[in-house]
């Protein structure tokens, strides 16, 4: 495992930046956030995405389903909570009703690298529109499950299985007895075996959904691996993002933004 992994504050700082340089840019190039903007982030975490948004004067609602994944938001950003400018909710989101636990509905909801950890994907995107003020948008950015870590191995405690691309795409019995092997626990890993997304999959249930995609971005080198990995990000190249299927293996993320 990456150290970042168990340090917040570094990890806070690494996603608070990324939003302020990628996310936020991504999405004003299509949406204009105003100064009364109302901020939803589900899988918020450290909530270091939702900082960004904060320290700009938006509104803003955090919710994960992890009580401790919270715990070193509501210190980090204990001023914003004082204030009333932030909330931050430990709940399924399936169980949140938006006007009575979240006081209405957003003209921003954001999934950073969340979507391929939740279940029932096609009723989230369902249920999401129940959370929308009309006009609003979602962003999402997530690592397509085919990926060379889209399994989420680099959270491995074994330095060499943190570092094998692709091993998550094993049949699933020969995958568990693999992480068995290298004395890590199987069940996380094999959730999110469970509930990864490609980018196939995603663009139907948006449709099915009736979602507008109004931007997208494929990226060869994920803007996070920058601050994780000292990587330079590189978009992924035209004529790769348009073969379907094959661009899963060699796209490490992707951005989007839809609306109802």
């Amino acid at each position: 495992m990456y150290d970042f992994h168990t340090d917040r504050e570094r990890y806070f700082r690494m996603q608070k930046t990324n939003c302020n340089e990628y996310i936020i840019p991504f999405i004003e190039k299509t949406y204009a956030l105003k100064p009364d903007t109302r901020v939803l982030e589900i899988g918020c975490g450290t909530a270091g995405v939702l900082a960004a948004f904060l320290d700009r004067g938006y509104q803003g609602v955090g919710v994960d389903i992890n009580a401790c994944s919270l715990e070193y938001a509501r210190k980090a950003l204990a001023e914003y909570i004082r204030s009333e400018q932030l909330i931050l909710v430990a709940k399924d989101i399936y169980q949140v009703n938006p006007e009575i636990e979240l006081n209405g509905k957003f003209d921003l909801i954001v999934l950073k690298d969340s979507i391929e950890h939740i279940p029932h994907q096609e009723r989230l995107l369902e249920k999401m529109k129940d959370f929308l003020r009309p006009g609003g948008v979602i962003y999402f950015g997530f690592p397509p499950w085919q990926m060379p870590f889209g399994g989420h191995q680099q959270m491995c405690r074994n330095k060499f299985l943190s570092s094998l691309p692709y091993v998550h795409l094993l049949p699933t019995p020969v995958y568990k007895a693999v992480l068995k092997t290298f004395g890590e626990m199987p069940d996380e890993f094999i959730d999110t075996k469970k509930t990864g997304i490609s980018i196939e999959r995603f663009e139907k249930i948006a449709r099915y959904n009736n979602y507008t995609i109004l931007s997208k971005d494929y990226y060869f080198i994920n803007p996070i691996y920058k601050y994780k990995f000292n990587m330079k990000v590189r978009k992924q190249l035209k004529i790769i993002g348009s073969l379907p299927y094959l661009r899963n293996f060699l796209t490490t993320g992707v951005f989007y933004l839809l609306q109802k």
